[in-house]
Formats: C-alpha cells, structure tokens, sequence
C-alpha cells in the first residue's frame, strides 16, 4: 500500500471522515459526482470489473468508468495511487452538524502532513451547492487511459 493511503486513512480515522484518494491522471480527463446509470465499469482493488447499481453515487468519468462507489467507500483500481502518481485528488466527505468546521481543519492537517511529508503542494477547494465543481489541470503528456 501507498504511504499517502495510509496518511489518508489515518486522517479519515482522527476526524471521523471519509477521504477518498485518486490518482488524477488515471481519472479519464475529469471526475462527476453523480448516480449511476448502471452501465460504468468499476474495476475492484483486487482487478474484477463490476458494474455500480443504477442511482448509486459514483465518481464518474468521461471515459465510463466508476472511479469511486457509494460515494468514496469503495474506491476504483483505475485511479489507486501508485508508487508513479504525481497528482492526487483528495477527496473528503462530510455532512454532519458540524462538517463545515471539520472538513476544512481535516484538509488543513491533510495538506500540513502532505508538505512536511513529502514537500507537496496543495491546493483546497470546499464544494458547495453554490460552488460544486473546480478544475485540475494535469501535465500534458500524463497517462489518462
């Protein structure tokens, strides 16, 4: 297992929060939150393809592909992060009372560890109804297949 899987985990376990972890350029050129259609393909850790039950919450990207199901529960073998992965979409998950405060002090630790770590950059973004999307660009030449 990838060490940031493990600082993930370890993140999800001291705040009570999911924290999904993608490999951005495995994502097919994008991700969407969105229910499935049931017709996406959903490769397991262990390498079964699957299909995600029709209006389960999946991360979806362009290419069909699931990504993430049951919101970041069950995360693909498309995007795990490999000993190659160079850009990561953290992913964290909140709606309790007090997930406003919560989420934000998660990615603060998140993005300490991660700089301390490794000397990574970051860069948080919190998802709204008012604002529910953002952009990543990946360097040209990245595996997206």
């Amino acid at each position: 297992m990838h060490p940031l899987v493990d600082l993930g985990n370890a993140v999800s376990a001291a705040y009570a929060i999911p924290v999904g972890i993608l490999d951005v350029a495995r994502c097919g050129g994008g991700i969407e939150v969105r229910h499935a259609q049931g017709d996406e393909r959903y490769l397991t850790l262990g390498g079964v393809e699957e299909q995600p039950d029709p209006a389960e919450v999946i991360f979806a990207d362009p290419l069909g592909r699931a990504h993430a199901r049951r919101w970041t529960n069950r995360q693909s073998g498309w995007s795990a992060v490999r000993e190659d992965t160079s850009t990561v979409l953290v992913v964290v998950e909140a709606m309790h009372d007090s997930a406003a405060r919560d989420a934000p002090r998660l990615l603060d630790t998140l993005a300490e560890e991660l700089d301390r770590g490794w000397g990574a950059s970051t860069r948080t973004t919190l998802l709204t109804p008012a604002a529910p999307g953002f952009r990543v660009d990946v360097a040209a030449g990245s595996d997206v297949g």
